[in-house]
């Protein structure tokens, strides 16, 4: 997913065209490289370099806050240099226009104004100037041209794009997808529109809405390899490992050494249980090339690390503190983090986790708990027994649907494991279906129970998605976290489906929230104060949900007393969801499927015990946590 903002390799390409610029010029006086008469050769000098950019920078395909960085780091090396600094802008400037041949971040071919209200040059200057302080960094700068030029011309597409590539890097994502679809009801045939609106939407989460804008955006431009990658990114967060496979193949056909798309390749053999190919394959890469951070960081996702893996871990630590961005470096600490967990050295992990959680918050939109308590107390309000009672007409008699929900991180894809085990269920994950039924309809959810026709409706478009990933079977199992929230309206639209909860240590869930890294969207888990304010609103609805909901419907499974008493749990489960017992259900560690949560490695383990009570090896660190050991009590 993070790919879309990874800017290492722009940086490193920006670095190496003035390198490449000053090697050309050495020698060469100073008023050779001067606009002008005295200055014949900068023509030459400009034709050599603008073949460098097509041959070093272009093949890259970069997106719009790639290309900034990369020209930030050639502008910024070549004064170092001790480089003209008007010479340096001229440069900058073109390597920008050559990049983009017009496109979102630069200055487009000068717009189409009304008359009295901006010149064209005017408005031209104003694009440059905005793409400038993008370059440098300067968001908050950068949307100021680019608000400037749309006072003057709402429909200036240019504009909104440039807007919204400033307000995502400044965590605003709601906006910047606002500014991107105005862009390209404006101008449909902007491919690099399309390929940022599929990275703001996959970087809040939205993996299925993302396909469509990426697709368009590779149907517009076939060799953005860049939206390919991002494309093959997207289908395995939405489980579509086969498709993900062909899209990085195509990549590597067209760019052999596309190291992103290796390492993608090497987490999809993870997540279908290939753990010995997926190491070779990521060893490979750091053979190639020894700093590629993103290799380092998927290496400690494969396996528990140990101390024989302590060479890895001291390379990783040096590339971490090399003067990553930030969001590169929040990766690797994460995975440095797990490491020390593994080798039991605490306090260690625990510095890197919060490093790895502070870095990561800069991208994120801040958790609110003011603003999260209204939306359960709206929940609360709306979905009650009466309500419910009422709902009977259109409701769905399907058993299908089993929803297994509860916090991040509580066992919910143990016990999806357990039941995908059974030859009559299927487990399809994390489904997005009822999140985006909720994101499209909120403040209708949050007033009102759904129409009758609303649920019919609802029904019908969920089965086909459940048939879709599941064909015949009788079960089929969706484990978003995030449903939680949502039972009492897909209580209203099938009340015949189970769901079941995960309760796990509040301490432990928190903590282990904290040690991951989710979407930004999940602001909540960045902060161990916000972690402990958000385990309390949730515990509020699900007990909510414990008095609205028929019992036969709603089944808790203590994650403590399933690891301890397997077999017993498991039976109970089973039976729960209406199927006959099979003793497959005990050996789920053997089933052969793909999982594509942060729980891929886990589950294809027998069951062990060491995440129960986890958190007191933290004990020292986690303050804000520690209240909630009266939550669940």
């Amino acid at each position: 997913m993070l790919n879309w903002l990874n800017s290492r390799e722009a940086t490193e390409a920006g670095v190496a065209l003035a390198d490449d610029f000053v090697l050309q010029t050495a020698g060469a006086s100073s008023s050779a490289r001067q606009k002008g008469p005295a200055g014949k050769q900068l023509e030459k000098f400009m034709q050599r370099f603008l073949q460098g950019v097509d041959r070093a920078a272009r093949p890259l395909q970069l997106n719009v806050f790639k290309r900034a960085k990369l020209a930030n780091s050639f502008k910024w090396r070549l004064l170092e240099k001790g480089i003209e600094r008007e010479l340096v802008d001229e440069l900058t400037q073109a390597l920008v226009l050559r990049l983009t041949g017009g496109a979102a971040a630069a200055a487009p071919p000068a717009p189409a104004v009304k008359s009295g209200k901006l010149r064209a040059r005017e408005a031209q200057a104003l694009h440059q100037q905005g793409a400038d302080h993008l370059n440098r960094g300067a968001y908050a700068e950068a949307l100021k041209c680019y608000e400037d030029l749309l006072r003057f011309d709402p429909r200036d597409a240019y504009a909104h794009n440039g807007a919204a590539a400033a307000l995502a890097r400044l965590s605003r994502y709601a906006e910047a997808e606002d500014h991107l679809r105005r862009a390209l009801g404006i101008r449909d045939s902007m491919p690099e529109a399309h390929f940022n609106l599929g990275g703001v939407l996959l970087t809040t989460g939205r993996f299925r809405e993302a396909e469509m804008p990426l697709r368009r955006a590779l149907k517009l431009k076939p060799d953005l390899l860049e939206a390919r990658v991002t494309l093959a990114g997207n289908l395995v967060n939405i489980g579509r490992l086969s498709e993900a496979r062909d899209c990085y193949e195509k990549v590597l056909r067209a760019a052999p050494g596309n190291m992103v798309a290796v390492v993608g390749l090497a987490k999809i053999d993870a997540l279908e249980g290939r753990f010995v190919e997926a190491e070779a394959a990521i060893k490979r890469v750091l053979e190639i090339e020894p700093k590629a951070h993103d290799a380092l960081a998927a290496f400690a996702q494969f396996r528990r690390m140990t101390p024989a893996d302590s060479d890895w871990v001291k390379r990783a630590e040096q590339v971490a503190a090399s003067g990553l961005e930030s969001i590169d470096e929040a990766g690797l600490r994460f995975a440095i983090g797990k490491y020390y967990d593994d080798i039991a050295n605490f306090p260690q992990a625990f510095r890197n986790y919060q490093r790895a959680n502070e870095l990561y918050r800069l991208t994120a939109t801040r958790y609110n708990k003011e603003t999260h308590a209204r939306y359960v107390d709206d929940l609360v309000q709306v979905y009650t027994p009466e309500a419910l009672a009422r709902a009977r007409d259109g409701m769905s008699d399907s058993e299908r649907p089993v929803l297994v929900v509860g916090m991040p991180r509580s066992g919910t894809s143990l016990v999806e494991q357990i039941i995908a085990s059974h030859p009559a269920a299927h487990g399809a994950g994390e489904l997005e279906f009822w999140t985006g039924v909720v994101h499209k309809r909120e403040e209708a959810v949050r007033r009102t129970m759904p129409s009758e026709g609303t649920r019919k409706r609802l029904a019908q478009e969920y089965l086909r998605v459940l048939h879709g990933h599941a064909g015949d079977a009788s079960r089929v199992v969706d484990k978003a976290p995030i449903n939680s929230d949502y039972l009492g309206l897909i209580h209203a639209v099938f009340p015949k489906s189970r769901m079941i909860y995960l309760q796990r240590d509040p301490i432990d869930t928190c903590l282990s929230c904290y040690f991951q890294q989710f979407s930004v969207v999940m602001s909540f888990t960045l902060d161990l104060t916000d972690l402990a304010d958000y385990y309390r609103e949730h515990r509020r609805l699900i007990a909510h949900w414990r008095q609205v909901l028929p019992p036969e419907t709603f089944l808790e499974v203590p994650y403590a007393e399933l690891v301890a008493d397997q077999e017993k749990w498991s039976r109970r489960i089973i039976e729960f969801i209406g199927l006959p017992w099979d003793d497959r259900c005990l050996e789920f560690h053997r089933t052969a499927r793909a999982v594509t949560t942060a729980s891929t490695w886990q589950v294809r383990q027998k069951i062990y015990t060491s995440s129960v009570d986890r958190w007191r090896n933290y004990e020292k660190f986690i303050g804000p946590l520690l209240s909630l050991r009266e939550v669940d009590s």
